[in-house]
């Protein structure tokens, strides 16, 4: 069997959350085309909606999981994308209380090992049922280094907290660029304290989760992440494996007529791709600072955004900014529904991606042509904004106000004329790194080499 003597079995249990469940998924297909069984566990009804990403049906199984209902969630609810953000907790709540059944479908199934995430007590289940646990994140190693290392967590663990405790890197960090803004720190501080699921706060869970594990898995590359692998695997002492960058396979569906017809229209490398993913959703304000930057550019532009917070999510058109679609004419598309987001990437018109930085699109627009601009969020999506921008310089990031961390149209419209416009020596230089890094990315055998490092990492795990 390719890259590999011994099958493995591994079930895959991943936070509610499409930003998990997708990469997961990726993950299960490489891992199946090299021979090895995945049992993937799913809510019910969402499950339809990954069906068609499944590549390897023959190795590669769903079990559908029965989210039970918790008080305050809307009926039905399974995932993130289907609650407001203030109900997000509620899903974890509800995740937590399928451990029964977790539990017997694992008696049933028997696998190897278990890979999960937010899900801290994975680890003592599989304990009990003498199975190896190992924590897949899909956040970014340099996310995780900065933001929960054993270094910090532990020298924060108990005291009352300042934004300029969170500012700082742990000890030890290596890289000094990176750093988090005053208005970012604050709304990390107000994250990692609240309850995420129960009474369990947000900075325990995950610590408990990253701690606990028998290894630790990250969707990353030593090419990129280098420095903050080897920090991890100092700090919390453990196996650290890495799949490498899981590029997704080509998509075996073509991209829509109407989007066809529309980038048609425009000379290769001038349109602009602004998109957010599907949970993304910025105040009205800064939405249409955002629409309103994109025209100021001059170029043609397409963006998949969710509509603005309190708006019609069927009618996106009463959040645009007054007169809008008038002065943007055909050159401008805002389109509030999904999108084929990878078909989109990789079609020739488009120039430059306009994103928030998570982790999942960051490799998608890093293995085409286009340049980066970032507009990060909150989370992992900031410190990888820093990591693309300030460390490797493959993008540039939309300044914003330190305070109120809010941008502008100005400063929209200069990063993207920073990174597409051929005079500018910063946007030369940027688009130099991107390029080699692309080439990088997409090298003869580089991520089979990761996924076979992998598993023989993990069948050396199992047989510890």
């Amino acid at each position: 069997m390719e890259g590999s003597t011994t099958p493995l079995h591994i079930a895959m249990y991943p936070w509610f959350a499409f930003g998990h469940i997708t990469p997961y998924l990726h993950l299960a297909n490489k891992l199946a085309q090299k021979g090895h069984k995945i049992s993937f566990f799913i809510p019910t009804k969402t499950q339809s909606k990954i069906n068609h990403l499944n590549r390897s049906p023959h190795l590669l199984t769903f079990y559908p999981i029965t989210v039970p209902h918790v008080d305050g969630l809307p009926s039905g609810a399974e995932t993130t994308n289907d609650v407001p953000s203030s109900l997000i907790p509620l899903i974890m709540t509800a995740m937590d209380s399928t451990q029964n059944d977790i539990e017997l479908l694992l008696l049933h199934l028997k696998p190897h090992l278990v890979f999960y995430d937010l899900v801290y007590w994975i680890p003592n289940l599989t304990r009990r049922l003498g199975l190896k646990s190992l924590h897949f994140s899909v956040v970014s190693a340099v996310s995780t280094a900065f933001s929960s290392a054993p270094a910090k967590y532990l020298s924060l663990k108990g005291r009352e907290l300042s934004e300029s405790d969170i500012m700082k890197p742990p000890p030890g960090f290596p890289d000094s660029s990176i750093n988090l803004h005053l208005h970012e720190a604050r709304g990390s501080l107000k994250r990692r304290d609240m309850k995420f699921g129960g009474d369990v706060v947000f900075c325990d869970r995950w610590f408990m989760s990253l701690t606990e594990c028998d290894a630790l898995g990250f969707k990353a590359c030593r090419e990129l992440d280098g420095p903050f692998v080897d920090y991890l695997e100092t700090e919390f002492g453990k196996p650290l494996l890495l799949s490498g960058p899981l590029i997704p396979e080509p998509s075996i569906s073509s991209l829509d007529p109407k989007w066809v017809d529309f980038l048609g229209g425009f000379k290769p490398g001038s349109v602009i791709y602004c998109a957010f993913g599907s949970e993304v959703i910025l105040e009205k304000d800064q939405f249409q600072e955002l629409l309103l930057g994109l025209e100021l550019s001059g170029h043609p532009f397409l963006a998949a955004l969710r509509p603005p917070s309190g708006a019609d999510s069927l009618a996106i058109e009463e959040a645009l900014p007054d007169g809008f679609e008038e002065r943007v004419g055909g050159r401008g598309v805002v389109h509030g529904g999904w999108i084929q987001q990878p078909q989109i990437l990789e079609h020739p018109s488009v120039g430059c991606s306009v994103t928030h930085c998570g982790s999942g699109t960051i490799f998608e627009i890093l293995v085409n042509q286009c340049q980066i601009v970032m507009i990060p969020n909150c989370g992992d999506q900031i410190l990888n904004a820093r990591l693309m921008g300030n460390n490797l310089k493959v993008g540039v990031e939309v300044e914003k106000g330190e305070e109120d961390g809010l941008f502008t149209k100005e400063s929209v419209c200069k990063a993207i004329s920073t990174v597409m416009e051929q005079g500018n020596e910063v946007g030369k230089e940027v688009r130099s790194n991107r390029a080699k890094l692309r080439e990088l990315l997409l090298s003869k055998d580089m991520e089979s080499s990761y996924i076979d490092d992998f598993i023989h990492k993990l069948q050396a795990l199992v047989l510890r």
